[in-house]
């Protein structure tokens, strides 16, 4: 029992868990801005957006192909939600928060072959072409 409980409680299965309840909470949240805000406001713009009726029929079996267009327009639309409200905003605070310094590079291009070398190199390994010292 001892065992079992440390599994529990061991920190990455905590943050594991914290994860999967903020993530689902986050997929009803903007599956709710979606259909609540984006989509109306597409319907209102383009007209009705509900293309579920459109199908066609080929020897008695059914094919709604606008069930489909329906689940790519929402997939589109959430994806452009998605990055346009949480990645680069994000994308951008990240960068305004970043403080330490930029990294040295570790390689360069040969001039031969574009290949990325180590900065050190004096010959290529792809190439094998002479690419002299680097210069500072």
């Amino acid at each position: 029992m001892k065992d079992f409980k440390e599994f529990l409680l061991r920190g990455n299965l905590v943050d594991v868990a914290v994860g999967i309840v903020i993530g689902v909470a986050f997929a009803a949240l903007v599956t709710a801005l979606v259909s609540d805000l984006i989509t109306p406001l597409i319907a209102a713009i383009g007209g009705n957006p509900d293309f579920s009726a459109l199908g066609f029929t080929i020897h008695e079996s059914r094919f709604l192909y606008g069930a489909f267009i329906n689940a790519l327009i929402s997939f589109a639309v959430i994806a452009a939600v998605v990055f346009f409200l949480v990645v680069k905003p994000v994308n951008a605070l990240m960068t305004r928060r970043k403080t330490e310094p930029p990294v040295d590079e570790q390689t360069r291009q040969c001039p031969e072959c574009l290949s990325e070398i180590p900065v050190l190199a004096r010959r290529c390994a792809f190439c094998t072409a002479e690419v002299g010292a680097a210069t500072a």
